[in-house]
């Protein structure tokens, strides 16, 4: 296949390019390689695809989702079999204070992306939705029946709209849509902005970490690898009308349009002064705790019901959270040469 990978230089993006090439698939990934978190990482992703053996398959366009005449000449001229997007201002916390960022690559973007699938005749578009939809949710675990009109950030509010474009675009013009909603995503190659990244960068230098809601978050942190096995899972399997959905009981997650929503999760919640504990270990350091009340944005916990994936699917998270941390130390000390 041809599949067009959007945020292909970020964490998600680069570990997916890298599998679909390596399968035999021909990929365009684009990135606007903008400055949120380091640009010499992002960089340094594209790089690394770039050394590997498949790098002929593989071309790489600097360019952003909301530009609509460079988005509709790409599609145009590329006619993508399948799309993967997955860029997007990412981060709850930032978007209180550059909420237009979010506008315009998470909405602008998208719909850039939906009509150049519509337009296009792809077959299957493939979307990064977000565990941070449910919001002030307090069910658990979070399921994808669940009602998610009550998001916490403008993040969350943007990811929520992704779904209902995406479902509008499958009930007027048939095309095939699935949302995947991202559980922590962590490991080798990770965003410096989410807390793995933090914790290990500040514990290395004898820094404090800051532990908001004084440690007592719960997150379902999900290994990059598990992720990307669901990310083609979905990719491999068109979402299909839902025979049995009524409109009387209606399921959010599925449509008689070809549409469909799922949770891409460990399902194993952990407690965030336990995973500081596992890093220590990993680290043979113990870290300096500044704990802090919740931040605005934040949800206490998060918890991933993966049934629908893994019954659809096959879907199964493999990697224990002290594996996981251990793969990220090696990387990080690797990377930085420490």
């Amino acid at each position: 296949m041809k599949v067009l990978v959007t945020g292909a230089a970020g964490f998600i993006g680069a570990a997916v390019s890298h599998y679909l090439l390596a399968r035999g698939d021909t990929v365009v990934g684009i990135d606007n390689l903008n400055d949120y978190y380091e640009v010499s990482l992002k960089e340094a992703r594209v790089a690394n695809i770039k050394d590997k053996a498949y790098a002929s398959q593989f071309s790489f366009i600097e360019m952003g989702l909301e530009d609509r005449t460079k988005m509709e000449a790409l599609f145009a001229e590329e006619k993508f079999d399948k799309v993967v997007n997955l860029a997007a201002q990412a981060g709850v916390r930032y978007s209180l204070e550059n909420p237009h960022a979010y506008v315009d690559s998470n909405l602008v973007g998208f719909i850039n992306i939906l009509e150049g699938c519509r337009h296009n005749n792809v077959e299957h578009l493939v979307y990064a939705s977000s565990s941070s939809v449910y919001g002030a949710n307090e069910s658990m675990p979070f399921s994808e029946k669940d009602n998610v009109d009550h998001q916490v950030s403008l993040y969350a509010a943007s990811k929520k709209a992704n779904e209902l474009m995406a479902h509008t675009y499958s009930h007027l013009y048939n095309l095939p849509t699935t949302g995947l909603r991202f559980f922590t995503v962590y490991g080798p190659w990770g965003r410096p902005d989410m807390a793995l990244f933090k914790f290990t960068k500040a514990i290395l230098a004898g820094d404090e970490i800051a532990v908001y809601n004084y440690g007592n978050h719960r997150r379902d942190f999900t290994y990059i690898d598990d992720i990307v096995e669901g990310v083609i899972r979905a990719l491999d399997n068109n979402a299909q009308p839902d025979e049995s959905w009524d409109g009387l009981s209606p399921n959010p997650s599925t449509s008689r349009a070809p549409y469909r929503v799922y949770n891409i999760g460990a399902q194993t919640p952990v407690h965030l002064l336990s995973f500081i504990e596992t890093l220590e270990k990993s680290l043979g350091i113990e870290a300096k705790k500044n704990l802090l009340p919740m931040q605005p944005g934040d949800v206490p916990d998060t918890y991933a019901n993966v049934e629908a994936l893994t019954n659809d699917l096959g879907y199964k998270p493999t990697t224990s959270i002290e594996d996981g941390v251990e793969a990220f130390v090696q990387w990080y000390k690797g990377y930085y040469n420490i």
